[in-house]
């Protein structure tokens, strides 16, 4: 077997891996695919705005702010609600800013646009690998996610007005952050934020406008950070005794 034959091979099965893991993450986002679609066609916002919100934002919680927001609040707390719910993601690019270094530039540039949380609970757990291995992981989950994303969205919009009120589809985000605490319990602060997230989700599903939605992300986000900072002092007395010189 010849080492072309030897790297091919090792590319597919990146590749196989990562379909294999972001497939079942994959499943829960499109019912909260489709509550986005349907809060589109109740949104004050033109339909065809709305429907790029899908595109260029790719950022489920915070679209559904923006959309759930549209016409009832100012431009500002519009885009105060986005960028709050989204600080989750200064964790997350502080998590993988040391294997990003290792990406050519192309990729420091355009991966983070693709960065959700479903997207960094699985490339997190796959820092090991070859810069060129994580690149293809990561883009391969990325880019299902986005297509899934693209697709779930635009055929909320247009089913969404017909689907009955008891199928309560407002119970696809808990479901989502569920599923998003499988695959994130290696890293604590990231399952704290999942489970969090889906709980009050969950226990705030019939807030009018969808707000739900909203406060289980923000206190998804508080609830990790605060865990994140639990863990960091608990760790520095033990590294600090680790490396403490014995007494002679």
């Amino acid at each position: 077997m010849t080492a072309a034959s030897n790297s091919e091979t090792a590319r597919r099965g990146v590749d196989r891996q990562a379909l294999a893991d972001v497939i079942p993450l994959a499943i829960p986002a499109i019912p909260f695919g489709f509550v986005v679609g349907l809060a589109a066609t109740e949104s004050a916002m033109p339909q065809w705005v709305a429907w790029l919100t899908a595109p260029l934002i790719f950022a489920g919680a915070a679209q559904l702010a923006m959309i759930t927001l549209a016409g009832t609040a100012s431009l500002w707390a519009v885009i105060t609600a986005v960028l709050v719910i989204n600080t989750r993601h200064l964790m997350y690019s502080a998590a993988l800013a040391p294997t990003f270094r290792a990406q050519p530039r192309w990729m420091r540039w355009v991966g983070p646009f693709f960065m959700v949380d479903q997207t960094f609970a699985l490339a997190a757990l796959q820092t090991h690998r070859s810069p060129a291995d994580f690149r293809r992981y990561y883009l391969t989950v990325a880019l299902t996610l986005y297509a899934i994303w693209n697709v779930v969205v635009p055929l909320g919009m247009l089913v969404g007005p017909i689907v009955p009120d008891s199928w309560r589809l407002d119970f696809a985000p808990p479901i989502m952050f569920a599923g998003l605490t499988l695959f994130a319990i290696k890293r604590v602060p990231a399952a704290v934020a999942a489970i969090v997230g889906g709980f009050v989700s969950l226990a705030t599903v019939d807030f009018r406008d969808r707000l739900g939605i909203v406060v289980g992300a923000l206190a998804g986000v508080v609830a990790g950070a605060i865990a994140e900072q639990i863990i960091e002092r608990r760790s520095r007395p033990a590294s600090a005794a680790a490396h403490r010189e014995p007494r002679p």
